[in-house]
């Protein structure tokens, strides 16, 4: 999936570091923000650590998530956090199946005014890229430093 510079980036690029993947959107007014935040909380916790941690947030909007307004969102909370934005809809159609996660644009007053329901949860991967946990979000950044301290050792 590209990134936003137009990058290809998988997981395996990532082997040797535990992975946070969250999906979410920038005009998300509630879990997205705080999850973001609580991920920067946790890396700073981490200290050294932090760089062998990497969070790839991927975007359920990309109608209105263009690179520009991804690749700010995303560093205003780490610089080092990576924003995903699939190429088209198939894309997003296709890793959401893969990963099993929910997403839906509810209506809103203007056609510019929806939301997007969307899984609030992310995906946790171990160093060698196994996927080790699913993690309901909204638990502040001590689950986070804990859970990602195990998957280093």
């Amino acid at each position: 999936m590209p990134d936003t510079a137009g990058k290809i980036r998988t997981l395996g690029e990532f082997k040797g570091r535990a992975v946070v993947l969250f999906f979410g959107y920038t005009h998300c007014p509630d879990v997205c923000p705080t999850t973001l935040a609580e991920l920067a909380q946790a890396m700073q916790q981490l200290g050294p650590d932090s760089k062998r941690v990497q969070v790839l947030f991927v975007t359920v909007d990309p109608e209105r998530d263009t690179a520009q307004i991804m690749s700010q969102y995303a560093s205003a909370f780490n610089p080092a956090f990576v924003a995903l934005r699939p190429a088209d809809d198939a894309q997003l159609k296709k890793i959401a199946k893969d990963f099993r996660i929910y997403y839906a644009k509810v209506p809103g007053k203007t056609p510019d005014s929806y939301t997007m329901d969307h899984t609030a949860a992310s995906y946790m991967f171990d160093p060698s890229g196994k996927l080790r946990l699913f993690v309901r979000d909204g638990q502040g950044p001590g689950p986070w430093v804990h859970d990602l301290k195990l998957l280093l050792d």
